[in-house]
């Protein structure tokens, strides 16, 4: 079913409202950092993940979405910008040092085209399950670019209800169950090294703000979504009933192949980005991925057995 046309004012005002909530102070040396990295092109800094969730920028690696205005403005190599535009975003590492030490950030570049379009058209959940989540818009260079933010929020939410709502089971579930059930689909249509109960962790560490959202989306979806008090039903389509699971099963296929070529891209834009991953699999599955020489020398190659064999045993999704 389609979405809606637009996000309604009522959810647009709540995602502005979340997206402005204090974080911690560690996370603010970022904003002149990042700034200074990436030059005027830089029209928006949103913060998102687990990083976000704990409130401790030391606790690994900050993720930063840096929203730009064009690519070939903003890369001073050719391939880059052809990456970025090819397959967003690019990835890069970065550091800054504090008062209370070195902070470590992952930064994605995407712009401000391909951040609006990716939560409102894009067939594939990357950048509508991530940001249909709660974030954090740290910098705005005016108000056009936080409105931009804003829409770019608003038709992450309406997409990933759009696109998970049709597949949940027929019955009556909780706010919560509503959205943990859609939040595995598109956990499923990546490779990920998350535990099963990652998704109750997000909700419960959130609670008001997936119960305040799915209220207000509730009105917007008249067709897809029914309530009474507070319990949701996600309506099923009469015809085609086939067509959200058979969706779903193309999502966790092209997830895949884009999940392997983003990690292939981010061999050459992400320093040491071959031990990050190992860190990142070792701290999500308690699984150690011993960095060989082979696997670094060939991180693609040896890289794609790393996986498979990971895959094979359930490790990662």
């Amino acid at each position: 079913m389609p979405m809606p046309t637009q996000p309604s004012t009522e959810l647009l005002a709540a995602l502005a409202d979340n997206s402005r909530q204090p974080v911690a102070d560690g996370f603010m040396p970022w904003i002149n950092a990042l700034r200074e990295h990436y030059g005027d092109s830089v029209s928006a800094i949103v913060l998102y993940g687990s990083c976000l969730q704990k409130q401790d920028p030391t606790d690994g690696l900050a993720d930063f979405y840096v929203v730009v205005d064009d690519y070939r403005q903003f890369y001073r190599k050719r391939w880059l910008s052809l990456a970025n535009q090819w397959l967003p975003p690019n990835v890069f590492y970065h550091e800054t040092d504090t008062r209370a030490g070195r902070l470590r950030a992952k930064v994605a570049v995407v712009s401000t085209q391909a951040f609006l379009t990716g939560n409102r058209d894009a067939f594939h959940s990357y950048f509508w399950a991530r940001f249909a989540q709660p974030c954090r818009i740290l910098y705005t260079r005016d108000q056009t670019s936080l409105d931009q933010c804003h829409q770019a929020l608003g038709w992450a939410v309406l997409k990933f209800l759009t696109e998970t709502l049709p597949a949940l089971p027929d019955r009556a579930m909780t706010w919560a169950e509503l959205w943990q059930h859609g939040l595995a689909l598109t956990y499923a249509a990546e490779l990920r090294a998350e535990r099963g109960h990652r998704v109750q962790q997000l909700t419960d560490s959130n609670q008001a703000y997936y119960q305040d959202v799915t209220a207000l989306v509730a009105p917007c979806l008249p067709e897809q979504l029914s309530r009474e008090n507070d319990l949701y039903r996600a309506k099923q389509p009469d015809r085609h009933r086939w067509l959200p699971g058979f969706k779903w099963r193309i999502r966790r296929w092209q997830g895949l192949v884009l999940s392997i070529l983003r990690l292939a891209k981010a061999v050459f834009t992400f320093a040491g980005g071959v031990d990050y991953i190992a860190w990142k699999i070792e701290r999500h599955t308690g699984e150690k991925v011993v960095v060989s020489e082979q696997l670094r020398n060939y991180p693609i190659i040896f890289g794609l057995i790393t996986l498979w064999r990971l895959k094979r045993r359930g490790l990662v999704n």
